[in-house]
């Protein structure tokens, strides 16, 4: 409600900006008795009374244009103090100091391939108000999903929570954002699945902004969610792909 009124008044302030400003002409055109802003009327009285009447118009003007610029810092105030975003930074730790100390190893390759195929695929569909980690996590043990890639995910929600990493060393640390209240597009998810464990990320848009993240609790559904799923065949090793401390 706030954004149509918003919108409204800011239509309202062009049109009062404009009518100023061709007021002003008018004025001018009084002053200088130019026939191209002004045609003169013929009797001095009238065009006297006709000036200070524009005046008397530009000074309404101005305090209309006034009165519009204080609702519109209002409504941006408001909108700030609604606003439920909480954002909370926490260490992720490895489970030693050591391991977070120590140096890359030349036994671990800088990079290495997992060899698998798609067993089958599955296709999960949320419906309103469920939370959309908890949705999965369900059908993980349902489905008996050990390993398994997020090939995509759409839909809407009516609040989220995720976290970014949010600095450059280790010990790493995680940036919690959360806002209950903001309705957010479903742009895409992807993500694995480890030994039966979640580990999704997925883009978010609002009409302002796109904003993305590894999915956490409190992440509820709006319209609907879809995620789809490719289960990986059991010759495939997942265990250490996402293990910081493998390296």
């Amino acid at each position: 409600m706030n954004l149509i009124i918003e919108r409204q008044i800011k239509n309202d302030l062009a049109v009062e900006v404009s009518y100023a400003g061709k007021l002003s002409q008018k004025l001018e055109g009084h002053r200088h008795g130019d026939p191209g802003v002004y045609k003169p009327d013929p009797h001095r009285a009238a065009r006297t009374r006709n000036s200070i009447g524009c005046k008397n118009h530009l000074v309404g003007c101005a305090q209309r244009i006034s009165f519009m610029k204080t609702i519109l810092a209002f409504l941006a105030l408001t909108g700030i103090l609604a606003a439920q975003e909480t954002r909370r930074e926490i260490v992720n730790a490895a489970p030693t100091p050591a391991e977070d100390a120590k140096a890359n190893s030349d036994k671990v390759p800088d990079v290495y391939a997992i060899k698998g195929q798609f067993d089958r695929i599955v296709t999960l569909r949320f419906k309103f108000n469920a939370d959309l980690l908890a949705g999965m996590e369900q059908m993980v043990k349902q489905e008996k999903i050990r390993n398994a890639v997020v090939l995509s995910g759409i839909g809407s929600v009516r609040g989220y929570q995720i976290h970014q990493v949010s600095n450059r060393d280790f010990p790493s640390k995680n940036m919690f954002v959360k806002n209950p209240t903001e309705p957010a597009d479903v742009i895409s998810m992807n993500g694995y699945i480890m030994d039966g464990r979640i580990h999704a990320h997925m883009t978010l848009a609002t009409p302002d902004r796109a904003f993305g993240g590894h999915l956490e609790p409190g992440t509820s559904v709006f319209t609907f969610v879809i995620v789809t799923l490719g289960i990986m065949n059991d010759g495939a090793d997942f265990s250490r792909i996402d293990d910081k401390t493998y390296r």
